[in-house]
C-alpha cells in the first residue's frame, strides 16, 4: 500500500511533509514509514495476546481513517491515486479494516453473552 504512496508521491498531500523541499520530504516520508511498519507487523504477531488484538485493532483503525483521508483528498489538486490500483490498495485496506473491526465486535459480544448465559446457567444449578 505504502509502495503506491511513494510512486504517488503522497507526502505533496501531508501537513509539514508537503512545506519541505521536494527531495527532503519524499526521503522524510520513506524513513518515517520503514521502522513504522516494521513495529505494526512486529505488534500484530507479537507473542503476548493481549498486545497483539489491540495492534490489530489500531491497524484497522488506521486503514479506515487512512480510506477516509483519501476519500476526503480525492479532488486536491495534487491527488494522483485515481488508478484502479490505488483505489483497491486504498480502500479495500479500509474495508479490510472495517471487516476486522465488525468480527472483533461480533465474536466479543457473542463470547460475552455465552459467558453470561454459562452463568446464569450456573446460578440455576446452584439455587
Amino acid at each position: 500500500m505504502k509502495l503506491d504512496a511513494v510512486t504517488q508521491s503522497e507526502w505533496r498531500l501531508l501537513y509539514i511533509l508537503n512545506t519541505l523541499p521536494e527531495e527532503i520530504a519524499r526521503t522524510a516520508f520513506v524513513i518515517i514509514h520503514v521502522p513504522l511498519f516494521f513495529l505494526i507487523f512486529w505488534l500484530t504477531f507479537y507473542e503476548v495476546l493481549h498486545i497483539r488484538e489491540w495492534s490489530r485493532i489500531a491497524f484497522s483503525i488506521f486503514l479506515i481513517i487512512h480510506a477516509g483521508l483519501h476519500k476526503a483528498l480525492e479532488n486536491h489538486p495534487l491527488y494522483t491515486f485515481n488508478s484502479l490500483m490505488s483505489q483497491w490498495l486504498i480502500f479495500g485496506g479500509g474495508l479490510l479494516g472495517l471487516i476486522y473491526l465488525i468480527i472483533i465486535v461480533t465474536s466479543n459480544l457473542f463470547r460475552t453473552n455465552s459467558i453470561r448465559e454459562q452463568g446464569d446457567r450456573i446460578s440455576t444449578k446452584i439455587s
